[in-house]
């Protein structure tokens, strides 16, 4: 890789293509990324966090009712960004398929945000970890003791030891933040066109010891649930 190559460098590939059966009946004709938080769709917030934060590029990989996220957002140039998008096509990927499909547009190393979460989180400086670590992937984690949602991975003394969507352990004190990083070649060995979660992609570096962590300090937000959207649009409407 370049030395060159820097975290503002990285492209953020913005996962916004599930069916958000928990936001029922507002998802049923719109994605989740355009429902509506302080006044405007909620994919806007999140791309100008993204661009003062010091990126530059998203790759907003869409499924369900993907064509509305593209006609809303278009080039990005609204947002001072360089906006792109990869469609699952006629079957849903999953995330982990989803980042499988667009590589092409994301190059060789790039930055994963869930398309419902809003983190406010210096993201050059995990950018900055992940390039140093010189491992697969990176994943951000917050030391959360099941406060905001079931904790799912364990993690001390600075070191990543187990991250599972399906154990749930006493020690699972952490879990996954929302923001991650990959290298491309951790998705090569994935068939194209396969149905897979990126949990699963994680899980795997983990043994390895090919998976960092990066631990952050300040709760997360989300709009994944109703309750969620509640606490940032009271977060937002007041900034």
């Amino acid at each position: 890789m370049p030395q060159t190559f820097q975290p503002h460098d990285m492209p953020v590939a913005l996962l916004a293509g599930g069916l958000a059966t928990r936001l029922r009946p507002i998802t049923e004709k719109i994605p989740k990324a355009l429902v509506e938080i302080a006044g405007e769709p909620f994919l806007f917030h999140q791309l100008r966090l993204l661009k003062k934060s010091g990126l530059k590029k998203v790759v907003l990989c869409v499924g369900y009712l993907g064509e509305m996220v593209r006609e809303a957002a278009g080039d990005g140039s609204a947002f001072g960004l360089e906006v792109s998008y990869s469609f699952d096509g006629p079957k849903l990927l999953g995330t982990g398929g989803a980042l499988r499909q667009a590589l092409p547009l994301l190059g060789n190393s790039f930055y994963i945000l869930y398309g419902d979460s809003y983190l406010l989180i210096d993201y050059l400086d995990v950018g900055r970890a992940f390039l140093a670590s010189e491992k697969e992937g990176l994943m951000t984690v917050f030391k959360n003791d099941g406060q905001y949602d079931t904790s799912n991975v364990v993690f001390s003394d600075g070191t990543l030891g187990l991250y599972s969507k399906k154990k749930h352990l006493p020690e699972m004190a952490h879990i996954d933040y929302g923001l991650g990083c990959l290298h491309a070649a951790s998705l090569f060995k994935y068939p194209e066109d396969q149905v897979f979660d990126l949990a699963q992609v994680y899980e795997e570096l983990v043994p390895s010891r090919q998976l960092e962590g990066y631990e952050v300090f300040k709760r997360f937000y989300e709009i994944g649930s109703p309750e969620g959207m509640k606490e940032l649009d009271i977060l937002l409407a007041a900034s």
